[in-house]
This record gives C-alpha cells, sequence and structure tokens, in this order.
C-alpha cells in the first residue's frame, strides 16, 4: 500500500473558502485513490462493525445511510447488518440537476449504479427529505472531519440542508479514514455559514464523539 498523507490547505481572512475547499477535496480524493481494492474490502468489515456496534445505531429503528463510492468507506456490509437485524435503512437517491430524494434498501443486491461517479441507489420509490424525521441515528459520508465536529463534504451543500430535517438529539456520524480526521487546534477545516456539524467521527479502529 502506498503510504496515506493529510493533506491541508491553509486559508485565512479574505481567502474564497469555497476554491479552498475545492483544493483540499481533490488532495484528499487523491490520497484515496492510493487504497488498493484489498484494504477497502476488509476495511468495510471493520467498518461495520465500528458503527454497528455503537449505542445510537444498535439501538435505532430506523438508520438514514448511504451507499459509498469506490474510493469511500465500504458501507455494503453495515448496511447488511442493519437490515439483517431488522432495522428500516433510508438511503440518498440523487434525481436530475441538484434534485435529492431517499428510498428504503431493499437489499443491497439491489443496489445500482445509475450513472458513472454517482453512488449506488436503491429501485425506489423515493420521498422527499422530510422523512429523515423518521431516522434514530443518521450515518453521513465525508471527505474530512476536524475535530470541533466540522465536516468537509463532496460540495453542494446537499446534506447540510436535509439534516435540518433531523430530530433534535439524534447522532449524526461521519464516516472517514483515520488521517481524514484535523486536528482543528493545527488544521482546522474551511467552514462556510452553511456548514452542518457532525456529533461523532467512526474509523475502521473506532470512534469518538465530538463537541458540537
Amino acid at each position: 500500500m502506498s503510504s496515506i498523507g493529510q493533506p491541508y490547505v491553509p486559508f485565512g481572512d479574505g481567502d474564497e473558502l469555497p476554491v479552498v475547499k475545492d483544493q483540499l477535496r481533490r488532495a484528499i480524493i487523491a490520497e484515496r485513490d492510493k487504497r488498493s481494492p484489498r484494504e477497502r474490502e476488509r476495511s468495510a468489515l471493520d467498518f461495520a462493525q465500528v458503527v454497528g456496534d455503537l449505542d445510537e445505531v444498535r439501538g435505532a429503528t430506523t438508520v438514514a445511510a448511504y451507499a459509498s463510492r469506490a474510493n469511500e468507506p465500504g458501507m455494503v456490509p453495515l448496511l447488511d447488518r442493519l437490515a439483517g437485524r431488522g432495522a428500516r435503512v433510508l438511503l440518498p437517491v440523487l434525481g436530475t440537476g441538484l434534485q435529492r430524494q431517499w428510498a428504503w434498501l431493499t437489499s443491497t443486491d439491489e443496489l445500482e449504479q445509475r450513472a458513472p461517479g454517482r453512488p449506488p441507489e436503491p429501485p425506489g420509490p423515493t420521498m422527499d427529505a422530510e422523512v429523515l424525521a423518521q431516522a434514530d441515528a443518521v450515518v453521513v459520508p465525508a471527505l474530512a472531519v476536524d475535530t470541533s465536529g466540522q465536516r468537509l463534504g463532496h460540495g453542494g451543500g446537499w446534506y447540510d440542508r436535509v439534516l435540518e430535517h433531523v430530530r433534535p438529539g439524534v447522532v449524526v456520524l461521519a464516516v472517514v479514514w483515520p488521517e481524514e480526521i484535523y486536528d482543528v487546534d493545527t488544521h482546522p477545516l474551511p467552514v462556510e455559514a452553511h456548514d452542518r456539524k457532525v456529533d461523532g467521527v467512526a474509523t475502521p479502529s473506532g470512534w469518538r464523539m465530538l463537541p458540537v
């Protein structure tokens, strides 16, 4: 395996934060691409155990999660574990343009990548973001999280908007690789007004709650 680093883009007052974010996203994705398929497959099982064993997730009747892209931490074993114990699982469905909806997971065997670069999706029917109010736990993708709870996503602010529908007190957990947790005191992530913090972060080796 190639050595995996923690890229960083310094920024200050007056810098264009969307530009800084895009530069950091590209650098992190380049590091993610260094992982072998074998390592990703093995780590997916670890993620399933770490996230699935959390009290907030294990006790949830309904979990909002996501199906991962090729270079993201693998989610299929976790989705199978949740469905296998009887939890209802909500997954995002990407529509035309910026339209985003949700659908219930029926089986991971039915997940389908409908266009290059898009994550796999369940067949539907689809529902609007208000359905997230049913979730007892929420698992979200991230490219990085800092120790204050700030999350760097893929851009567009979609999760920042839909998380407004999550009930107060429901834990929102980001899933990242270990080096994608940044120390806010030395390497804070660029933050815009619309950015929504997460409550915790999970890696293949463990998890931690974050001050929000």
